[in-house]
């Protein structure tokens, strides 16, 4: 198992891998995206330099908020050719993986037009990162894409397509935390893991660890019985680091027991 954390889209990418680097983290979860850190911002050269100083390995994230899905077919396809432009910078920095979010908005609430545009987008953003070795990760999200049914809507129809499992959206508009039955019928396809923690509803709120109701204990036993020992990057959104180093060392102890 190897810990990571995701870059602060605002500052200076470099900066942020210097600091993981000293806290001891492994890898870096590198979001490729507006005000500070967009594909056409970065200095692709530096930041390759800085994670072989220091043996760190790369994670591909994308901005979320990305519509792959708009019905308006010029947006969409500004949004596929923005992942791709990203797909070819994470090849760049050794990145073997890239995440995308399913887009959850339809203007007339139909899902089967929603599901089919997905499907379009991702069919063609796979194609693009297939000759640059980058597996696409698809990432659960809260209401629309948190359930083994409504992920299987995306994965079945594209087989190539890896699992990106959120155990924090996991516990987000449940009734039930739903990763273990997502892992029981998407387990192998598990490419890559967040974790953070939230007080269940609605609310995304990137708490540390052990400061709300994901039971940590649970989720981690089910990304082991999937057969899981890849990276998590800890998505602890707190001005204060040492919260961040806190759930690496709690992550890394139950992880052990």
């Amino acid at each position: 198992m190897q810990i990571g954390a995701m870059n602060h889209p605002a500052c200076d990418p470099v900066e942020e891998i210097r600091w993981m680097a000293a806290m001891g983290l492994e890898f870096v979860d590198l979001t490729l995206e507006p005000p500070g850190a967009a594909y056409w911002q970065i200095d692709i050269r530096e930041i390759r330099t800085m994670l072989d100083a220091h043996g760190m390995e790369i994670i591909g994230h994308t901005a979320w908020y990305l519509p792959l899905g708009h019905p308006f077919e010029e947006v969409r396809r500004g949004a596929v050719d923005a992942f791709l432009r990203c797909a070819e910078v994470f090849s760049q920095l050794g990145a073997s993986a890239m995440n995308i979010h399913p887009d959850r908005n339809d203007p007339m609430r139909r899902r089967e037009a929603l599901i089919a545009r997905n499907l379009k987008s991702l069919e063609e953003i796979a194609a693009g990162c297939r000759p640059l070795g980058i597996t696409l990760m698809v990432e659960n999200i809260p209401g629309a894409f948190n359930s083994a049914a409504q992920l299987g809507e995306l994965l079945d129809p594209l087989p190539e397509l890896a699992l990106h499992l959120d155990l924090g959206h996991t516990n987000l508009d449940v009734a039930q935390d739903s990763a273990e039955s997502i892992l029981a019928v998407y387990g192998s396809r598990l490419r890559h893991v967040h974790l953070h923690d939230n007080l269940g509803g609605s609310a995304d709120l990137h708490l540390p660890l052990g400061a709300g109701t994901v039971d940590l204990p649970r989720s981690l036993n089910a990304l082991k019985k999937a057969g899981y020992d890849g990276t998590i990057t800890l998505e602890v959104f707190a001005p204060d680091r040492e919260l961040l180093r806190f759930s690496a060392q709690k992550l890394r102890r139950v992880w052990g027991e």
